[in-house]
């Protein structure tokens, strides 16, 4: 019997008897891939083959939680916590960064906690030994429980893992693993997704705890198919700036805990460093110029201070520009737009860029009142007083909304030595400025 070629989209998994450039499926250029399934097993599947036995079952209640087991701790405290207490045994978490961001450095750092207490296996397909080396010298992981090996080959290191020599396995990168079985390259969606199985068969079966790392692609999202992201029990996405500012770790899923916490880091000349107060680090060389108002936001269940900076500038072209770092386009473009029908300030003519202080993402709908004060402040030359911080959502009609846990950003403003808060009137503390309208307070507060 011949082989058959069939042709795979990378991005959504879609399958073609014959190679075209775009997928019809989801729409993208030229992301299909050769894969070619061989005859016996084509045979099987057409026939309705099963070759399977009868499964073994346990009753419920004779079943000991997984949470019960021991957890293994990672030097950072805010880390455990954003894994729900530490790696769980048995459990396969996936880490997704932009490269350089710094996740070698982070797994480097956890396996040298972990090896005090427990054999780990550090899998690299991208780096040799004497790189690993260079770098664990420079963070100070030396361990005799903490050991090496390079490879490429999934059956290899799903087959290491089924050993159950090792308590704890790093395999970095997925996207560089190849099955002896698929004849596609590394990195293809039929790759990715049977050496992930092979993976998580195999540290379900010992009771092994494995991080494996991932790649995204240029627009910050996960490389390859979104079945690893459902086959996986944690994915957790390392974001941030990679030449300065804070990193942050968070959950986007996770079995064993919430996904409603956050890890902040700092990167120095000894590695990754946890921040302990990120709002006093945040705002230790704010200078209170117009344009710059403090923000208390979340960042999962913490608050923090963040600064908020914009410019204004007379725009030289006929269509005026818009910037923002750290703070959603789309959603600059609405505030600006409110700003202009609801209020008296005109800014067609100008070119606003914004700025969110330390590196960080604000995805906090809260954010927006503070957005409109900085660009009103910047476009007036005029400056929000020291001592207030903002916080509140603005609606199409100009109104300003509630925002949620307002109780735990006031507790966070007050503790920093902030006076006032410029926040919608349902937050009920004499801490609180209530305000409605955007136009008033941009009347009343911006001087």
């Amino acid at each position: 019997m011949k082989k058959t070629t069939n042709f795979v989209c990378q991005q959504c998994g879609a399958t073609y008897a014959k190679w075209v450039g775009q997928c019809s499926n989801c729409e993208s250029w030229n992301s299909l891939v050769e894969q070619v399934i061989e005859p016996e097993a084509k045979a099987a599947i057409s026939k309705g083959q099963v070759s399977g036995k009868k499964l073994d079952y346990v009753k419920l209640n004779s079943v000991t939680p997984s949470d019960a087991k021991e957890r293994l701790k990672t030097n950072f405290k805010d880390l455990n916590t954003v894994l729900g207490g530490g790696f769980l045994q048995g459990s396969v978490n996936l880490l997704a960064g932009q490269p350089g961001i710094g996740k070698s450095t982070l797994l480097m750092q956890i396996c040298a906690e972990i090896a005090k207490k427990k054999k780990v296996l550090y899998v690299s397909g991208e780096e040799s030994a004497g790189q690993i080396k260079l770098r664990a010298e420079r963070l100070g992981a030396s361990s005799d429980n903490l050991n090496f090996a390079s490879s490429t080959s999934g059956n290899d290191i799903a087959k290491t893992i089924e050993s159950g020599e090792f308590d704890f396995v790093i395999v970095d990168s997925i996207q560089t693993l190849t099955m002896n079985e698929i004849s596609s390259a590394p990195g293809t969606v039929s790759q990715v997704t049977n050496c992930g199985n092979l993976l998580i068969r195999a540290a379900k079966l010992t009771d092994t705890a494995v991080v494996i790392v991932g790649h995204v692609t240029k627009e910050g999202t996960l490389a390859g198919p979104k079945t690893l992201e459902h086959l996986v029990d944690v994915v957790l996405n390392f974001e941030g700036d990679r030449y300065g500012g804070f990193k942050t770790v968070r959950a986007v899923k996770n079995r064993f805990g919430g996904t409603n916490e956050v890890a902040i880091f700092e990167m120095n000349e000894k590695g990754l460093k946890e921040v302990e107060n990120p709002s006093a680090a945040l705002l230790a060389e704010r200078q209170n110029t117009d344009g710059s108002i403090i923000l208390a936001t979340m960042e999962g269940n913490r608050p923090i201070l963040v600064e908020i900076q914009a410019l204004a500038t007379p725009s030289n072209f006929g269509y005026p520009k818009r910037t923002a770092s750290g703070f959603d386009l789309n959603r600059l473009n609405l505030l600006i737009a409110v700003i202009e029908r609801r209020t008296k300030l005109k800014l067609s003519d100008k070119d606003i860029f914004i700025n969110v202080v330390g590196g960080l993402k604000i995805n906090d709908s809260a954010a927006d009142l503070a957005v409109c004060l900085a660009i009103a402040s910047a476009v007036a030359g005029r400056k929000l007083d020291d001592n207030y911080v903002v916080f509140g959502e603005v609606g199409l009609g100009g109104e300003i909304r509630s925002a949620f846990r307002a109780d735990q950003r006031i507790a966070e403003a007050k503790k920093l030595g902030f006076t006032h808060a410029i926040a919608p009137s349902k937050a009920k503390d004499s801490f609180v400025i209530p305000v409605k309208d955007l136009r008033e307070t941009l009347i009343k507060y911006v001087k």
